[in-house]
């Protein structure tokens, strides 16, 4: 991560990512959106897009070397792969018949707001499926496999807990950055970290959650289940991290939000980063948060840079939590 840390004399672990209903980004910035008038556009970035996709670019930010894997499709797909390549040493995809989707996000300066719209990902065939199954399985080996993001038409229910339950089969750690049915799923195959946000912990404790007490005590429920790792994403107050039967509280940097696009891949990246170099969960943390928190600064569908993370740390306080509520 950072150039100035001591070499570690042993070999890192592998890491790869899985992004099945990759995208590529637009994001336009405007000053005001008006009804039935256009609007033109004072900045536009094109990025490629997809919660796997942005962890590895987290990744390659902070320096570590990730594999990402993706469907590609159309003359859509055509451009996301000249996107991946030029930002990621190591990406990898299958070709699927359809068009890759574009997701358009719109950052309104007067008032501010964020407008995001999602597209379509093209149907998959079992055929495609199993082939990005055996690839991704395969670069992560023994090492780090993060599944994270929605699927695309075509992927069965259950394949993101067949698949925990393969790669951990295979001694990798699991990270799971998923929501709803799907994070309910994966939990049952004690995947070594999972990184739901407040209202994704609401959905799947089925009820409100009012403090952060509260959401300390569900995130150790769920790390006495078997979850190694339970990091509750906070917005603006930071983020929890449950791990060895204590809870953790890092408090967010202030800094001035201007998209909240990738910002809880990137503290996916940060935590991956950081946990695979063998630091502890609180050094885990305060990457994590701070690596969101650049994110979250940056415009449209940026990410962090390493500088602006190293300048951030210095601002994250880490606590303990004591479950409550």
């Amino acid at each position: 991560m950072a150039k100035s840390e001591e070499r570690n004399t042993r070999r890192p672990p592998r890491i790869a990512t899985l992004t099945l209903n990759p995208a590529v980004d637009v994001s336009y910035e405007v000053h005001t959106l008006e009804p039935d008038r256009k609007s033109h556009a004072l900045s536009t970035r094109f990025d490629p897009g997809g919660n796997g996709i942005n962890v590895a670019r987290g990744l390659q930010a902070l320096g570590v070397a990730a594999h990402s894997c993706c469907f590609i499709g159309g003359r859509v797909g055509l451009l996301l792969k000249d996107l991946l390549g030029q930002e990621l040493h190591h990406s990898h995809w299958v070709q699927v018949p359809g068009e890759t989707r574009i997701n358009a996000t719109v950052l309104q300066q007067e008032p501010r707001a964020q407008f995001e719209v999602t597209g379509n990902g093209p149907l998959v065939g079992p055929v495609h499926l199993d082939d990005i199954t055996e690839l991704f399985l395969r670069l992560a080996g023994g090492g780090f496999a993060v599944i994270t993001g929605s699927t695309p038409p075509g992927v069965p229910a259950g394949y993101y807990a067949d698949l925990v339950r393969r790669a951990s089969a295979q001694g990798a750690r699991v990270v799971a950055d998923l929501n709803g049915p799907q994070l309910a799923e994966v939990l049952d195959e004690k995947p070594f970290l999972v990184k739901p946000n407040l209202y994704e912990l609401e959905q799947h404790c089925g009820r409100p959650i009012g403090s952060m007490e509260a959401a300390a005590a569900e995130a150790l429920r769920l790390n006495e289940t078997g979850v190694a790792n339970v990091c509750v994403s906070l917005g603006a107050a930071g983020a929890l991290l449950a791990s060895r039967g204590r809870c953790l509280h890092a408090s967010a940097p202030p800094i001035e939000v201007r998209s909240t696009v990738g910002a809880g891949d990137s503290t996916v990246a940060g935590l991956v980063a950081a946990l695979a170099a063998g630091r502890s969960p609180e050094e885990a943390l305060a990457l994590g948060v701070a690596c969101g928190s650049g994110t979250a600064a940056k415009p449209g569908t940026a990410i962090f840079d390493w500088p602006q993370v190293e300048a951030l740390m210095s601002a994250v306080e880490i606590s303990e939590c004591a479950p409550g509520g």
